[in-house]
Order: structure tokens, then sequence, then C-alpha cells
């Protein structure tokens, strides 16, 4: 399996995943179009440019999915029974269309779950950072993981 296996995981450990992303205005408009998501902030040019941002910005929930799916080769790849949760998700800095996402992983917490004795939980939190190594995407995510097999 390419993921890590629950007992793999270290407290406090910190992943730096080597998979990037440069995200497109295509991107944008097919996610924000798929999900239904009619801010013209994603998908009009002439309103966005005069906005703050002076030009669409990358639909919140697509930077979420990105960051989360650049992390899951080296963590959750195979050996996830699935997410229990995403909290505390935070945008500090807007992205672009053009900019270049990557993802750090860091492992707060995990414990064996009580009701499932060959599975754990692992809170993870997720980075997304940009070309210019601001952070873009934060959230904290908890993963009901497989232990390794006996």
């Amino acid at each position: 399996m390419a993921g890590r296996w629950f007992e793999q995981f270290v407290d406090g450990e910190t992943i730096v995943h080597d998979t990037r992303r440069t995200v497109t205005e295509t991107d944008n408009v097919i996610f924000t179009t798929l999900s239904m998501n009619p801010a013209a902030i994603h998908l009009d040019h002439h309103y966005s440019s005069q906005t703050e941002f002076g030009k669409p910005l990358m639909n919140s929930v697509f930077t979420l999915g990105l960051v989360v799916g650049l992390t899951i080769a080296d963590t959750t790849l195979g050996t996830t029974v699935g997410n229990l949760g995403f909290e505390e998700v935070k945008y500090p800095k807007p992205v672009f269309a053009g900019d270049t996402i990557r993802a750090e992983t860091t492992v707060v917490a995990k414990r064996e779950s009580k009701s499932r004795p060959t599975q754990g939980i692992v809170t993870f939190i997720h980075r997304g950072i940009n070309q210019r190594n601001e952070v873009v995407c934060e959230c904290r995510r908890l993963a009901l993981m497989m232990k390794a097999p006996a």
C-alpha cells in the first residue's frame, strides 16, 4: 500500500508531500459549476476585476479538496476506512488560477479505536502552500485508519 498503517504514524511528525499542482481557470469553472456555486467571484472576470482581488478566486472547496488530495498517496491511500470529519478549515490567503499548490501534513494525535480493534483514529493537520510559501488552506482531518495486518 502507498498509504501508512495506523501504527506507522508518529505524533508530531510532519510529512512534506512531493506532488504539486498548478491550478487553472478551467479547474475553477468546472468545479464551481458542477457544485452549483453561482458566486460571481469565481466565474465573472468583470465582476472580479472590481473586487479587492482584481480577478476570480479559486473555489475554496476545490482548494480544500486539492490540498487533501495531495496528501493521500503518503498518508491514507489504501489504508483508510474513511474520513470521520474535517474541522477548523481556514483560508489565510486567496488562491488564483496559475498558482502552484503543495501540501504538508502534521500528525497531531492518534488513538486506537474503542469499538474497532483493528483500526485507529489519526488526526492530521493538512496545509496547502502556494509558490510564494504562503499557507492558502489549513484543515484538521480525522481519519479512521486500518492497523497493519497481523
